[in-house]
């Protein structure tokens, strides 16, 4: 695929933080998950990861810009998991339909085993739900963008005929959205067996494998 959203290649083009700024995302992660972003102080953060504040925000220089970086980094974890479960899950020879049950349950087990979005879905929709609704372009074209590329792979590899991989892309994009939002729904998103079927029964003929 010949484009990539800044969003997704920012995200790809991130390696895992230095030892210098890993304690301090992992502190401020569990800031937020105890307390919330709103409550979470610097001085806090700083308390947690054994820095002074001084120290802290020369590393940061806003409260803004180390959410920015958690969020950041919660973005680049879970793309890496869903390329770690689609590799350990499935063999890249398989055919189609198993590769895009895999992607489907993937992406499912990755939204709902994000504490940090569980935790601000509930207690503090009013920061989150803007940047998942009517700002939620840059997150749905990522999303569109990871699911596209995917697409294409298989167009190359022969295991589906050549048509634009983005409408679909973006339709499973802002499905997946959906069920972060409003995971009340008949479709199994706990169970990877029953979640399989579904994707076997309504999602693959999506993707018009001949």
């Amino acid at each position: 695929m010949a484009r990539l959203t800044r969003l997704l290649a920012l995200v790809r083009s991130t390696s895992p933080e230095d030892r210098n700024q890993a304690p301090v995302l992992d502190a401020a992660l569990l800031a937020f998950l105890d307390f919330g972003i709103k409550r979470t102080s610097m001085v806090e953060v700083a308390r947690r990861c054994g820095l002074s504040l001084a120290t802290l925000y020369r590393r940061f220089a806003s409260k803004s810009d180390l959410i920015q970086a958690v969020g950041l980094r919660q973005a680049r974890q879970f793309i890496d998991e869903v390329d770690a479960t689609l590799q350990r899950q499935v063999d890249r020879d398989a055919g189609a339909e198993d590769q895009i049950v895999e992607l489907f349950v993937a992406f499912l087990n990755g939204l709902r085993g994000n504490k940090l979005l569980d935790r601000l879905l509930k207690t503090e929709p009013e920061i989150v739900l803007p940047y998942l609704t009517v700002k939620g372009a840059p997150v749905i074209e990522m999303g569109r963008d990871y699911t596209a590329e995917f697409i294409t792979r298989l167009q190359a590899e022969g295991k589906l005929p050549d048509y634009d991989p983005e409408p679909l892309a973006e339709m499973i994009a802002r499905t997946a959205l959906s069920l972060a939002l409003t995971p009340q729904t008949v479709i199994p998103l706990d169970d990877d067996v029953a979640a399989r079927q579904f994707a076997r029964d309504h999602v693959v003929v999506s993707f018009r494998i001949p």
